[in-house]
């Protein structure tokens, strides 16, 4: 079983995790939907060096949402009622999500040097979940398990890199990493920042992910996954307006 903190008054429910993951995840593309104004605003002045600044402030709060995907993730697989409808949500979901990632981040309708994070999820969600059921085989011996659970692994963070999802490969490896150590929370936290260490500002994330209690909280879980195409949305309109 997965370690939980004792009590249900303490630590931070599923839906917590989420809304932390949405508001980091705010105002990190509110930094990079907006870096294109502030560099076409203050280029060659002296207030450019302070739009950089509060550039990279944003996009480094913003690391600490991914990690907390990731986690939320995995805890997904092993509470929903029907993983073929959570990865048809996904997959519905990165489709959905494409342009108007593309709009918001590179202002073009359609950008395929990289995609969007919901295609990373799909990803390492559908790795996970063959993993879990070749795991689960009778009959099978470990060694057997064992290699087709790393060939699966192996094909998904290829597909990623392939694909150019974002976090790439290295998003794949989290969700893994946090499905393969799911029973030990301290591992894999530190496991998990181990990996990400080329994005180290998301150390807050595995704080939070550590305090998590076990318990799925309050939360509409369509909000969640309407959230990413429309903030990238209205991030895309807003930026429009200023120019």
């Amino acid at each position: 079983m997965p370690q939980k903190l004792s009590g249900k008054e303490h630590g931070l429910s599923g839906s917590t995790l989420k809304y932390i993951a949405i508001i980091t995840m705010l105002i990190d593309h509110f930094g990079a939907a907006f870096f294109i104004v502030f560099t076409s605003f203050y280029a060659g002045t002296a207030c450019f060096a302070q739009a950089d600044i509060l550039y990279q402030v944003m996009r480094g709060i913003g690391r600490t949402a991914f990690p907390i995907f990731c986690f939320v993730l995995v805890e997904g697989l092993y509470h929903t009622h029907d993983v073929k409808r959570y990865l048809l949500r996904l997959f519905a979901f990165a489709l959905v999500s494409e342009i108007p990632f593309d709009l918001a981040l590179s202002d073009r309708i359609l950008e395929f040097g990289a995609q969007n994070v919901f295609f990373t999820l799909f990803l390492g969600l559908l790795a996970t979940a063959l993993i879990k059921c070749v795991m689960e085989k009778q009959g099978w011996d470990m060694p057997l398990k064992l290699s087709l659970s790393v060939l699966i692994g192996i094909a998904a963070i290829w597909a990623a890199y392939f694909l150019k999802t974002d976090y790439s490969g290295m998003g794949i490896l989290l969700i893994l990493i946090f499905y393969v150590f799911r029973s030990d929370r301290v591992r894999a936290c530190i496991v998990g920042y181990i990996s990400m260490m080329w994005e180290c500002l998301c150390f807050p994330a595995f704080i939070c992910i550590y305090f998590y209690n076990g318990k799925k909280g309050n939360g509409n879980k369509w909000f969640f996954y309407l959230f990413y195409p429309v903030h990238l949305l209205l991030l895309y309109a807003l930026r429009i307006v200023i120019r």
